[in-house]
């Protein structure tokens, strides 16, 4: 793409949502970027849904770069975002030069709403929610990655029809396009940075925390004014059970906080009772698969973590998610013996796996691993039949498995949250 810019321009604009004394707000940061030799003088405009709502005089030196903050700025009669009532509203800033003529403008959208964490639970306008999710690759076997809209719409159409409420991005920022269409849909999103299941060793890889830092940047930076976005995630699986790990971990945290207070963090752990890192996060997170790595009663497995994180971990009294859980079944393998890779085994251990977490005191929800089943390398083949990862509730032709019906009767079935 070949892009002309004018010799002043915006460059990006963030929008943040505030909730107080019953009225919604806005605060404004508008980034603008001034290439002339000259000095430029002008203003910008910022409107609502083609209201103006503030216009606020610029200056800005020759090649300099300046973040235009606006104070809270008052939006009567909005309605607010929710997965009930996802309601999206145009935001506009446009530069303009002395003599009151638009040089640039930039347009995004953006939903009143907002997320807090009480305790052990997360708030979305000011009422809990209870989690019920999928994580999702962006993988197809007619598109490969490069998925198209219409491909992306069928698979969230999908989702909501098993009864989720949320997708987990795993393992890597999504196209804008899937972002736009959850914001649309009400579709809670976590999404995260590109790494996952890394030794020490591979993060003690001179490039890592660089890579990880820059993902996590251009992540908030493009994507901080999506509303379906509830929370930001890092390092899924990696050596959260190191001291070495514990630093990398520290650092990118820090950096999400720097970038976005608006949003809480987590990471998915699948360190059992080892993990030093859980005083970071605002949320604990954890992978878990009983009844298929092991044959843990999930119910019993899971008191057992839960226990051990609430008495001796530093993730006592935040919330607490089961970010992967699931088993692997092969499309059309069908036995009444109920064997491992059967579509039977994967829909009992589902039940047994969502019925005890979705009854776990604490526990804020659950994200099943996976969406669809999605190719992995060949050095998987002793564990990975295919070239896949076939723990897909449907198969990477969406076709539905047995577990699906499993899914949607639980995923729909009364729960105590709103949404």
């Amino acid at each position: 793409m070949l892009e002309f810019l004018p010799d002043s321009y915006l460059a990006g604009l963030h929008i943040t949502p505030i909730f107080r004394d019953n009225s919604w707000y806005l605060i404004l940061e508008a980034t603008l970027v001034n290439l002339a030799d000259a000095a430029f003088d002008g203003s910008i405009a910022f409107a609502l849904a083609d209201k103006e709502l503030l216009r606020i005089s610029v200056h800005l030196e020759s090649q300099e770069t300046l973040c235009q903050r606006t104070e809270e700025i008052l939006c009567p009669d909005v309605i607010a975002w929710s997965p009930a009532e996802p309601k999206l509203y145009e935001i506009t800033a446009k530069l303009l030069n002395k003599q009151g003529d638009t040089i640039d403008d930039l347009i995004d959208r953006t939903g009143f709403r907002e997320i807090q964490i009480a305790g052990k639970e997360i708030l979305l306008n000011r009422e809990k929610i209870q989690i019920r999710g999928i994580c999702r690759h962006e993988d197809h076997p007619h598109f490969g990655c490069a998925i198209p809209y219409t491909a992306m719409y069928e698979d969230l159409a999908l989702i909501q029809d098993l009864g989720a409420n949320s997708v987990r991005t795993s393992h890597y920022p999504n196209d804008e396009r899937f972002l736009d269409l959850c914001d649309e849909l009400g579709l809670l999103v976590w999404e995260e940075n590109h790494a996952r299941g890394l030794s020490e060793e591979a993060m003690r890889n001179p490039f890592f925390e660089e890579q990880c830092e820059a993902c996590i940047q251009e992540m908030i930076e493009a994507h901080y004014n999506h509303p379906s976005i509830y929370i930001w995630g890092i390092l899924n699986e990696c050596a959260s059970h190191t001291e070495y790990g514990r630093e990398c971990y520290k650092k990118q945290f820090e950096l999400i906080r720097k970038m976005d207070q608006t949003r809480p963090c987590s990471f998915a752990s699948c360190q059992f009772q080892t993990d030093i890192c859980f005083d970071l996060p605002d949320v604990v997170s954890y992978n878990i698969y009983p009844l298929w790595y092991h044959d843990t009663p999930a119910a019993e497995y899971l008191a057992e973590l839960y226990n051990w994180i609430q008495t001796e971990t530093g993730g006592t009294g935040k919330p607490f998610l089961i970010s992967e859980t699931g088993a692997g079944a092969i499309y059309g393998y069908r036995t009444p013996s109920r064997v491992k890779w059967s579509e039977e085994y994967q829909a009992y251990a589902l039940e047994q796996q969502l019925t005890a977490i979705l009854s776990q005191e604490g526990c804020s929800g659950v994200y099943i691993w996976q969406f669809c089943d999605g190719r992995v390398c060949d050095s998987w083949f002793s564990v990975r039949p295919r070239t896949m990862n076939n723990k897909g509730v449907f198969d990477e032709y969406r076709r539905p498995k047995l577990s699906a019906e499993v899914v949607k009767r639980i995923f729909t079935s009364k729960h105590e949250d709103t949404f």
